[in-house]
């Protein structure tokens, strides 16, 4: 529960923490948002790291002159290319024992977290890779399933560039545009919780539908 406790605080002020960091780790501090964002889309057990308030954080500061928004972008974007890329790889040389993972009993590897990915490919097909990456938990699921699957690696790479270029400048800019803003800066949490609801909109959508679906389907 500490850590539950501890991750939820660092999760909702990340402005404070990223502040801390910068201060303790000074330059190395793009190497930190280098591994957060790699880790985050390149391994398919850890999809819960906070990708969208990370980046909208990161942005703020670049704001204040604490990061550099001309390092930091070019910089997330290999991350976000080379983490997806490692995810395709990993699912299509490992997948089905990736989803054998087991910590105390339980799978690692969600088959609720998998069937939604895959209810998005249903949908969007390949461009799944594009949308994925603004949609929480399914960002880290859908490359590893395109690896798992039949998507070529030439289609996939087309895709995960075009994703991680709509994705890390797109949030990132943000973050800038509005570091100055007062209520940015006193009520950050609140920002980072809108942020996180936009993006599981998509989900909260197909849910719906799915359930709508269920249930006006006629007896057999």
């Amino acid at each position: 529960m500490e850590f539950i406790h501890s991750f939820i605080d660092t999760f909702l002020h990340l402005d404070k923490y990223l502040a801390a960091w910068i201060t303790t780790y000074e330059n190395w501090i793009y190497v930190i948002l280098f591994m957060i964002i790699f880790i985050e889309t390149g391994i398919v057990i850890w999809p819960w790291l906070p990708g969208d308030s990370l980046l909208f954080a990161a942005g703020t500061f670049c704001a204040t002159g604490a990061l550099n928004i001309y390092i930091l972008i070019p910089l997330l974007l290999v991350a976000a290319i080379l983490g997806d890329t490692t995810n395709y790889f990993i699912g299509k040389y490992f997948g089905e024992r990736a989803m054998k993972l087991k910590f105390r009993g339980k799978q690692i590897l969600k088959p609720e977290h998998l069937a939604k990915t895959h209810k998005f490919y249903e949908k969007y097909g390949a461009k799944t890779i594009i949308i994925a990456r603004f949609v929480p938990i399914v960002r880290t699921i859908a490359p590893f399933v395109a690896g798992l699957g039949t998507m070529s690696y030439k289609k996939f790479i087309t895709y995960n560039v075009v994703g991680a270029f709509l994705w890390i400048p797109s949030i990132t800019i943000l973050g800038f545009a509005l570091g100055h803003n007062e209520y940015v800066k006193n009520n950050f949490e609140i920002v980072v919780l809108a942020i996180i609801f936009i993006s599981i909109v998509p989900i909260i959508v197909e849910l719906i539908k799915a359930k709508l679906a269920k249930s006006n389907k006629p007896a057999s």
